[in-house]
């Protein structure tokens, strides 16, 4: 297989391979190295790439190996995996890395083996994708889901000021659950999404924030804590995922708390779960995280890198590195849009 299209012997083969158009016979290795597994948006993101393979290997007349392997929420454990893919000769690496600030690493060993690595959905570091042209990153724009969550909450208080403001003071108490402290999608879905309202002159009152890093269960535990510290002052919930968001719904009732009686709550990704809730009425609002359309990217990019074809041929890229998807929101008005269809 191809890893790089510079090396003369190599670019040789690369003209072979495209001429021919692809063979029966040829065989795309991928590893895929997730930051862990037990993430709903993770999890289903994986899913869809692997039910999009068959495609794929249609599409090309070869057969693709996929091979995803769970980080586990460790950064060495990870590494370890990326060594495994580059000591077996896989032809890409994606990679979903718990470190954002430890891809330097990862691209170097990519690098040295002359494999391409496509992180995905935990955007590195600019400075070190920019270290080597076969470095790539697929994901979404975090301030844009910053932007439409606080979007969601600015439009119902437009509607109804008053179905909001349940103290009748103007102003917007709310709370912020958080993902993990220092990550650049919950640091920026945590600033777009207030700064929104506040661009548009809600005025607004932070009663507390706290990490409970994507996970239900963490978040579940500090909204419980919330409600007994301030109990009916909270007004609005702004989770940087839907699982938080999910968490905060079940700790309200655990209280006992009706869909009615619940602080507005929102969150991001619309996963199967929170488009449930929507329809239940407990969430009242979330932005699509595109994870069958990632999944197509990542799975394009790569068979265009193994193949050595032109990666701006396979998807739309930014600066030559990035590969966007764009958000959307998801309201009660077009929920039925994004749910899934019954069998």
């Amino acid at each position: 297989m191809v890893k790089k299209r510079y090396a003369a012997a190599l670019a040789a083969a690369l003209l072979f391979l495209t001429a021919c158009g692809g063979k029966r016979d040829e065989t795309i290795r991928v590893g895929v190295a997730l930051y862990r597994q037990d993430d709903t948006f993770i999890t289903s993101l994986s899913q869809y790439l692997q039910q999009i393979v068959p495609e794929q290997e249609e599409a090309r007349d070869v057969k693709i190996n996929l091979n995803v392997v769970d980080g586990r929420g460790s950064q060495t454990t990870q590494n370890e995996q990326v060594d495994q893919f580059l000591d077996r000769g896989y032809d890409v690496i994606c990679v979903n890395i718990v470190d954002r600030t430890a891809a330097a690493v990862i691209i170097d060993k990519a690098q040295a083996a002359q494999v391409p690595v496509v992180f995905f959905n935990r955007e590195p570091v600019e400075e070190d994708l920019n270290r080597w042209e076969y470095a790539y990153y697929v994901g979404t724009r975090a301030d844009e889901a910053g932007r439409i969550e606080g979007g969601l909450v600015l439009d119902a208080w437009r509607a109804d000021p008053g179905a909001l403001d349940r103290n009748g003071d103007g102003v917007l108490q709310y709370v912020m659950l958080e993902g993990e402290p220092g990550h650049q999608d919950s640091l920026l879905r945590t600033e777009y999404s207030v700064r929104t309202l506040t661009a548009a002159g809600v005025p607004m009152e932070k009663l507390s924030n706290n990490a409970a890093d994507w996970q239900r269960g963490p978040a579940r535990l500090r909204m419980q804590r919330w409600l007994e510290e301030l109990g009916g002052a909270i007004e609005v919930v702004f989770a940087n995922n839907d699982d938080m968001a999910l968490g905060a719904i079940d700790a309200c009732l655990d209280a006992g708390m009706t869909a009615e009686e619940m602080p507005f709550i929102v969150g991001v990704d619309a996963t199967a779960p929170a488009l449930r809730a929507m329809e239940e009425g407990t969430l009242r609002g979330t932005v699509l995280n595109d994870a069958a359309g990632q999944a197509a990217d990542i799975l394009a990019l790569s068979c265009a890198l193994a193949q050595g074809e032109d990666p701006g041929a396979a998807v739309e890229l930014e600066d030559e590195k990035y590969c966007w998807r764009p958000h959307t929101a998801v309201t009660r008005e077009n929920l039925a849009e994004f749910l899934p269809e019954a069998p």
